[in-house]
């Protein structure tokens, strides 16, 4: 490997790491199109309950209009241990862990669980291709349907 492609591969996975961060602070932020603007203009995101049920969304009109109404539980997330998988100069894997408090919970605990996630270039720039979220425990559905 030479160093440019060492540098560059620095490079990807610095930008890839700073996605689930920033995605966290929209989250915070209640910053919807920050949000979709993460993920490729085809991107996924799948929540998948620990009972087999999945809800998702995919491509921008349909994240906004997700991410519109999933932020009413006022989720505060917090990403551990990101692993980056470069697979070539395009895409990329990798897996985040999630801590969530709820803000109207005076900060109680939420749920936890992880992200499995695709990256794509588009227009130079890592964005999510599809980001599934596996829920290990959630105390309140964070697909906003009663089970």
């Amino acid at each position: 490997m030479s160093d440019a492609q060492a540098l560059q591969g620095l490079l990807d996975r610095e930008a890839i790491r700073d996605l689930p961060l920033r995605y966290c602070d929209c989250v915070w932020r209640s910053d919807v199109p920050g949000i979709v603007d993460l993920f490729t203009r085809d991107g996924a995101f799948i929540i998948n309950m620990p009972d087999g049920t999945q809800t998702s969304a995919k491509g921008s009109d349909d994240l906004l209009k997700f991410y519109s109404g999933g932020l009413d539980m006022q989720p505060r997330p917090y990403i551990h241990n990101h692993v980056i998988e470069l697979v070539d100069a395009e895409r990329a894997t990798g897996r985040c862990y999630l801590d969530l408090r709820s803000l109207k919970n005076d900060m109680g605990w939420l749920g936890a669980g992880y992200y499995n996630d695709e990256y794509r270039k588009e227009g130079g720039a890592w964005k999510f291709a599809e980001r599934s979220f596996v829920v290990v425990k959630m105390l309140e559905d964070p697909t906003g349907q009663d089970r």
